[in-house]
């Protein structure tokens, strides 16, 4: 039985591949409730997080899906534009569960809430252009713990390769 499926991937997502990433992360999120996988896990954050989310919050209008955060604190949002907050507490408003690292922002509440993603799941699915960063950080966590790791591109909407992080 799997355990769920975990999502990380970056902030800043151009233009011209978000609409094929929101087709890819449906299709991946409907691929792997058909294998039996029905918990979600993202992390709150603007860009591939909030694709994700949504994702599984459409998927869910036909499939038992389950949609959780694990943020990294409650003021995350803080400094985020006006649009950005009202998309956020939708997600928040609509998920099966919250559950929040930290009350305030501190040094390592983004690495920590990755940890928690990551423990959550067998499954990762991810959106990395730069190794160096905490998508990075995060694949290869998952990487070390066993869990399969789906990488999509937006020039393929369900791909399994992985550059090497």
């Amino acid at each position: 039985m799997q355990k769920g499926c975990c999502f990380t991937g970056h902030r800043v997502i151009a233009a011209e591949d978000r609409e094929p990433l929101r087709a890819a992360l449906e299709a991946q999120v409907r691929a792997l409730a058909a294998r039996g996988v029905m918990d979600f896990y993202a992390g709150g954050a603007r860009g591939f997080d909030t694709l994700a989310a949504e994702a599984v919050l459409r998927v869910r209008e036909t499939l038992p899906v389950r949609l959780h955060l694990i943020l990294p604190c409650r003021d995350q949002c803080r400094g985020w534009t006006t649009a950005d907050r009202l998309r956020y507490e939708e997600i928040l408003h609509a998920a099966d569960s919250m559950r929040c690292i930290c009350d305030v922002f501190e040094k390592d509440c983004m690495r920590r809430r990755n940890d928690a993603l990551v423990d959550a799941a067998s499954v990762c699915v991810c959106y990395l252009q730069n190794p160096r960063s905490g998508t990075g950080y995060t694949v290869r966590r998952a990487r070390a713990a066993g869990l399969e790791i789906i990488h999509l591109l937006t020039v393929a909407p369900v791909q399994t390769a992985l550059p090497e992080v």
